[in-house]
């Protein structure tokens, strides 16, 4: 019997706009091509204040509900924030309401509990006994404990540890996003039985600037694998399997959350790795074969065609379901998509190993000798 997906409509009303680059589209896309291969929906409901709270502060929570009252009554937002003497010192902006990343939009408040529902109920079911439970939806993994970031208003993969953890000892969070997981790490940087793991590429390039080799915590169990813009998948895969996994097996974690951000991907228009389609599967494969009790989300993703194929192959390859390379012939048509795999290859490989090696070296001098083990 496959893992249960979480997916319901309501989950689409997370939407910033038709200009901004976290589409809902992508979701009801992945939605339309897995039902071909007999994948079924069940409803996750909606997340509640409740859950949010397990990660989030009180005082964040009362902020969000203001900002998305004053956005569901036209100019109300403008008005308010226009009256604020010192905006650096208001809740909107200690908050991250101002950010251009996070435009306040009617309803916001209800529709990030209703995004976020799918990867709540996903970490509920597997702390209940479920060996694996998927969604696509959210793994907005930069919010903090009390800032709005980088198109994430709550942390729903920090949530999914917390839930995890009462019933596991040891959780693992894996990211493996363009971009680093900040928000999930700075929430469990100082507790030792959750060992968050990052690669993506550097914050010196790219945003959010954070996710270096020597953000550890106190005991080692924040790991980040930092690549250099224009590394190829070859070295970004190699580099998860000798960074991630063996910290992975020092650890000895009894469950995981894993965060499939689609946007290492060569043709993503927000970062700048050549991360092909099939190298990504491959390290959601390389989870899958660890035979812990798995919560996957989705994530970031820019590029409509590259994230609906990949995102798809990931919950087909979990949910053991064979798939030929290509797609339903109509599927195919409309969306200009004919395959799962890549049509032309990133470039040459090789390309990167530099900052792949001194994040190896420095996994193995550090996290290997000093992370706690059971």
């Amino acid at each position: 019997m496959p893992p249960v997906f979480y997916y319901h409509p309501r989950m689409l009303e997370y939407d910033f706009g038709p200009e901004h680059p976290f589409r809902p589209e992508r979701l009801a896309r992945c939605v339309e091509l897995l039902s071909r291969y007999g994948i079924v929906c069940e409803d996750p409901g909606v997340a509640s204040d409740a859950d949010a709270l397990r990660v989030h502060s009180q005082d964040y929570l009362t902020t969000f509900r203001q900002v998305d009252e004053l956005a569901s009554s036209p100019g109300s937002f403008e008005r308010a924030i226009e009256k604020v003497v010192d905006l650096e010192a208001s809740p909107y902006f200690c908050h991250g309401f101002l950010s251009g990343d996070n435009p306040p939009f009617p309803g916001m408040y209800q529709a990030t509990m209703n995004f976020i529902a799918g990867t709540v109920r996903a970490a509920e079911e597997v702390r209940d006994g479920a060996q694996m439970a998927l969604t696509l939806g959210a793994g907005l993994h930069h919010c903090s404990r009390e800032r709005a970031s980088g198109f994430c208003l709550l942390d729903d993969p920090a949530i999914a540890c917390g839930v995890l953890r009462e019933k596991f000892d040891r959780v693992a969070y894996i990211d493996i996003d363009l971009h680093h997981g900040d928000g999930v790490q700075w929430i469990w940087y100082e507790d030792p039985s959750v060992l968050t793991c990052s690669i993506h590429e550097s914050g010196r390039r790219l945003f959010p600037g954070t996710g270096f080799l020597e953000e550890t915590g106190s005991e080692f169990t924040a790991l980040n694998i930092p690549l250099d813009p224009y590394t190829t998948g070859d070295v970004w895969l190699d580099a998860f399997r000798r960074g991630v996994l063996p910290a992975l097996e020092r650890f000895r974690p009894q469950a995981i959350v894993l965060q499939m951000g689609a946007d290492p991907h060569f043709s993503d228009p927000l970062g700048h790795l050549m991360v092909s389609a099939h190298e990504w599967l491959e390290a959601v494969k390389d989870v899958k074969k660890l035979g812990l009790p798995l919560v996957a989300c989705g994530g970031g993703g820019y590029n409509m065609e590259s994230v609906v194929r990949m995102w798809s192959g990931a919950i087909l390859t979990l949910s053991d379901i064979e798939f030929e390379d290509s797609l339903p012939e109509d599927l195919a048509k409309n969306w200009l998509m004919p395959r799962f795999s890549d049509p032309t290859p990133p470039g040459p490989s090789g390309e990167g190993s530099h900052s792949a090696e001194i994040a190896i070296r420095y996994i193995q001098e550090h996290h290997l000798k000093g992370m706690p083990t059971p």
